[in-house]
């Protein structure tokens, strides 16, 4: 959980942090590679999960073997 702010009426408010599209790709010479699979069903990306690939647009869930 990211740390909490105080703004100046006293509300805590939620620290964001930047999203990092640059961990999403790898470049070897002239190809850029994808490293989350897509998804069958809405061709968007699957979130990597520890044990499941999951879809957030659709809902597609995809179990990691042991």
């Amino acid at each position: 959980m990211a740390a909490k702010k105080k703004d100046s009426k006293g509300k805590k408010e939620k620290v964001k942090k930047p999203f990092n599209r640059y961990k999403m790709y790898s470049v070897s010479g002239d190809k850029v590679e994808r490293k989350n699979k897509l998804c069958p069903k809405c061709d968007s990306y699957l979130a990597a999960h520890k044990d499941r690939m999951t879809c957030g647009k659709c809902g597609y869930v995809e179990m990691k073997s042991k």
